[in-house]
């Protein structure tokens, strides 16, 4: 644990210094933030992340001349963070990317306060100190938890959204366990998560979709006990519709009853998204969601009238989520607490349609919402 007076009342022995270092941190600060908005765009480009690192070092550097405590201490754990990076042995994600942009952002409001005589008690940084340490050891999906507890801990707000992190252990179903893989993991959701932002941008009603439907698979999976692999969720998530795009908007889109070539059309969809995915190493069993994502238990769905234990669990969660949104989207109008109302009575309803153990998971998960509300 750090030193709790150095970060609730610290000193300051260097006026001078400390002035110089608001300098160096209004120089280097806009910069550091942009390259950080340019990584979570590529995740696995090195000269960004050499370029993040040589800033962070140069910040801790300039914290030691001019003897500014607070400098090395909320500094010195990002930088250990980018050599890490460095080494593909961390990928940044979105929350990862917020605890950055969040630690650097409470350094310039200390270091403002302190130049003004003001106190920094209410800024939280023995919390934000003692959250970064641990997140520069983390490993595994101990990143992410460890990103959102500091978020939360220091902001009093839990991220909506839930971001990304790959480490070499958590992509050894996604094409190997080296930092590269993960890299390439990473590489491979940001091109998904791209295609489907093009899909959701089809219809003004689509707009938030993938979002809704990415963070509620997620949390039912959880709420199981997270037997199906993440990665291989949030994948399936971002690619189960694509195949809708080699349709005509007048079918897809089409309001009314589709006629019988139109409904050849819709069947055909999943196919086209698992035949991407399964050219692709290491997203198998995220093509194997896809192609399964509307079969139904009593073997009356599509394409190959699978039953029951023959569809996959990772299909059986997006067939619920995926339906909710679409249930949601069409009764609207009605207004928010009706629509999901409405939706969570039609999915219950339709049990030859869902797996009533993931269907339970699921109510489990929307209860919360609504109680949160």
């Amino acid at each position: 644990m750090t030193d709790r007076e150095a970060l609730l009342y610290p000193t300051i022995s260097d006026r001078d210094g400390l002035e110089d270092y608001l300098q160096d941190l209004a120089d280097l600060l806009p910069g550091i933030e942009r390259n950080v908005a340019k990584l979570k765009r590529s995740p696995q480009d090195r000269e960004i992340i050499s370029e993040i690192f040589r800033a962070l070092h140069n910040l801790k550097g300039d914290a030691t001349i001019c003897r500014v405590e607070l400098g090395v201490l909320l500094v010195h754990p990002l930088e250990t963070l980018f050599s890490r990076m460095r080494a593909g042995e961390v990928i940044l994600s979105d929350v990862l990317a917020e605890v950055v942009l969040l630690t650097l952002d409470r350094l310039e409001m200390a270091l403002d306060a302190l130049a003004e005589g003001r106190t920094i008690a209410h800024l939280q940084l023995p919390k934000l100190v003692d959250g970064l340490d641990a997140l520069a050891q983390a490993n595994g999906l101990m990143l992410e938890t460890t990103s959102l507890q500091l978020i939360e801990g220091v902001t009093g707000f839990r991220p909506a959204a839930i971001g990304r992190t790959f480490t070499a252990t958590a992509v050894k179903t996604a094409g190997g366990s080296s930092g590269r893989a993960a890299a390439h993991a990473s590489g491979d959701l940001h091109f998904f998560m791209e295609l489907s932002t093009l899909l959701d941008a089809r219809s003004p009603l689509f707009k938030g979709r993938t979002a809704r439907l990415l963070r509620l698979a997620q949390e039912t999976n959880v709420a199981a006990g997270k037997p199906v692999e993440s990665m291989q969720l949030e994948a399936a998530i971002y690619m189960h519709d694509i195949g809708m795009m080699f349709m005509p908007e007048s079918a897809w889109l089409k309001p009314g009853k589709l006629n019988a070539d139109e409904l050849a059309l819709l069947h055909a969809h999943p196919g086209h998204g698992a035949g991407l995915l399964a050219r692709m190493h290491g997203w198998e069993e995220a093509a194997r969601i896809v192609r399964e994502h509307h079969e139904m238990p009593d073997g009356g769905g599509y394409p190959a009238k699978l039953k029951g234990e023959q569809i996959c669990d990772g299909a059986k969660i997006v067939a619920i989520v995926d339906a909710f949104e679409s249930i949601t989207t069409k009764h609207a109008q009605r207004g928010q607490g009706r629509s999901v109302l409405r939706a969570i009575a039609e999915i219950n309803a339709s049990d030859n349609q869902f797996d009533p153990f993931w269907i339970g998971h699921f109510n489990g998960v929307v209860r919360k919402r609504l109680e949160a509300t």
